[in-house]
């Protein structure tokens, strides 16, 4: 199948740090070479992919100092891809909204991943317009605020098998995997570490625009003596900083449309301790792969239940529900049947 895949123009593919979706599209594109399929990524020059790439612009805009907006890349991308859309047999958006107007110019058969949360109100007209346009989800969660959209597939995400191994021996510590805001409970976390008297590694990438929530609400607010800040971390160092850990903390306060890091923890044998929030009670199976709690008293029961947690079981789960190899299967499959429905009308 000849398959473009457009990508947004924030992160590298695969992205030097911080990026999951990008990270995703990267399995995903590899995945499907490896398969056999011919495939097109648009997406910025810096990338690297064995797929055919075709830059959307010359370098990511997240870490270049000079570029502030990926939209304009997003929307000449978009102009590029149409440009050559008779060469494939089926195009793959990864760009949210940007590119909706343009699959007007099309017969071509497409789709649209949504990646982001889509409860928010600006979202309602938006969907008006577009109502037809197929998407996918990565959480049955994330349709909840717009379930009459034409959804055609919930995809959850794939991590490569090969990528982390099981850490059977935790060293003591307890992670967190995230940015610094508060929607990501980066301060539930610190709590909870306190309570059970266990260190905390954090591991992000802070930027400008966090540095002051970190120092007016995290650092002149709670307790941080037990607290490490590792800065941010590749995929080769997750393998340690995820499978050392003795749980991985997730205390979110935000509609999570999937958090890509809890499967990770999973594939490296470590359980994790989430909030009810979103996608979490689809990823985590409570008492088997984790603890799903509901505010920070319980997180901090967790903890103390974490014996009950087999860490074999959690690769295992990570092996039977979310490999790439899986994820590109299904996504192969919802390709063919959209194909199959357009050529019967």
């Amino acid at each position: 199948m000849r398959i473009a895949q457009i990508a947004t123009a924030w992160e590298s593919i695969p992205p030097q740090g911080y990026g999951g979706i990008e990270r995703v599209i990267y399995y995903l594109v590899e995945e499907l070479v490896q398969q056999g399929h011919d495939v097109t990524l648009f997406a910025s020059g810096d990338s690297h992919t064995s797929a055919r790439l075709v830059p959307i612009c010359e370098r990511a805009v997240r870490p270049a100092p000079d570029l502030h907006d990926a939209a304009p890349f997003h929307v000449s991308g978009c102009a590029r891809a149409m440009a050559q859309a008779d060469e494939f047999d089926l195009m793959h958006f990864h760009l949210d909204a940007v590119h909706l107007p343009f699959l007007q110019m099309t017969n071509v058969p497409h789709v649209t991943t949504w990646h982001a949360p889509i409860d928010c109100p600006e979202f309602r007209d938006l969907f008006h317009h577009f109502a037809d346009e197929p998407l996918i989800s990565i959480s049955y969660s994330q349709r909840e605020p717009a379930p009459e959209r034409n959804w055609i597939a919930n995809i959850y995400h794939g991590l490569p098998s090969d990528l982390y191994h099981l850490q059977p021996t935790p060293e003591g510590y307890l992670a967190f995997l995230g940015r610094i805001c508060p929607e990501k409970g980066i301060d539930r976390a610190i709590r909870i570490a306190n309570e059970v008297r266990m260190p905390l590694k954090v591991a992000t990438k802070i930027d400008d625009d966090q540095q002051e929530y970190l120092e007016k609400e995290i650092m002149s607010r709670l307790d941080i003596s037990h607290v490490e800040f590792v800065g941010e971390v590749s995929d080769a160092e997750k393998q340690d900083f995820l499978g050392n850990a003795t749980a991985l903390l997730f205390p979110i306060d935000w509609r999570e449309p999937f958090g890509l890091v809890m499967i990770e923890s999973m594939a490296c044998g470590t359980p994790v301790i989430a909030m009810r929030q979103g996608s979490v009670e689809e990823i985590i199976e409570d008492g088997v792969t984790g603890f799903v709690c509901d505010n920070t008293d319980e997180c901090i029961l967790a903890f103390h239940k974490l014996n009950r947690i087999s860490r074999e079981e959690c690769r295992q789960q990570f092996e039977t529900r979310f490999t790439i190899s899986r994820m590109a299967r299904e996504y192969v499959n919802t390709y063919g049947a959209l194909q199959e429905s357009i050529e019967m009308y």
